[in-house]
């Protein structure tokens, strides 16, 4: 009798090619897109956890329109990481919630960079005057702490200085207050870069 081939002895053998899945393919780029998509989260989180902010007022505002008024919020904003950068910002919405994004948003665009000395306080004495407020910013010694109030004491706070005195001399309003604190800083030089920009030396500034 002869040997009748059976069925896998007649189908040929399979050639060892490797099997491309587009579907595989597929679910990898996707897996690679969502780890990206999660550093960059993180890096974006680490970032914002570095900003503190404050709301300094609230207020409920009105706009009178054709048919009568639109009530809205106003928040104000000290937003800062306590590293010498600190900004003032104001937003506007029909909720609290979203006034205060407005805000938020805002004062990261008008940052201030201030800078500090050894003892966390201000290298000279400053002046900073918004509309009918007048702020008065001056040095203190280690331990002295900060000493101001108001608006003016949360911009002092957030942008990183521990010892200072500040006065303010005119306006009462929030706003106008932090807005001249804000402009007192930003006209503050340290000795170096005075030094620096008159082309003399700090023996000589100091003399």
């Amino acid at each position: 009798m002869t040997d009748t081939p059976t069925k896998q002895e007649n189908q040929p053998k399979a050639e060892n090619i490797p099997s491309s899945n587009p579907n595989n393919e597929q679910r990898r780029g996707n897996r690679n897109n969502e780890r990206k998509r999660n550093r960059r989260g993180d890096s974006k989180n680490e970032r914002d956890s570095e900003w503190q902010e404050r709301v300094v007022q609230i207020r409920r505002v009105s706009k009178t329109v054709k048919g009568g008024k639109k009530m809205s919020f106003r928040a104000i904003v000290v937003v800062g990481n306590e590293k010498g950068q600190v900004g003032v910002g104001v937003g506007k919405a029909g909720d609290v919630i979203g006034a205060v994004r407005k805000g938020v948003s805002d004062g990261k665009k008008h940052l201030v960079r201030v800078p500090l000395t050894t003892n966390n306080s201000i290298p000279t004495l400053s002046k900073g005057r918004d509309g009918a407020a007048n702020v008065l910013i001056r040095p203190a010694a280690p331990g002295t702490g900060v000493i101001a109030g108001g608006s003016i004491r949360t911009v002092l706070e957030l942008a990183g200085i521990k010892n200072v005195l500040a006065k303010r001399l005119g306006s009462k309003t929030p706003l106008n207050n932090a807005r001249a604190a804000m402009v007192a800083l930003s006209q503050l030089r340290t000795h170096k870069s005075a030094s620096r920009e008159r082309g003399i030396s700090l023996e000589q500034l100091y003399s």
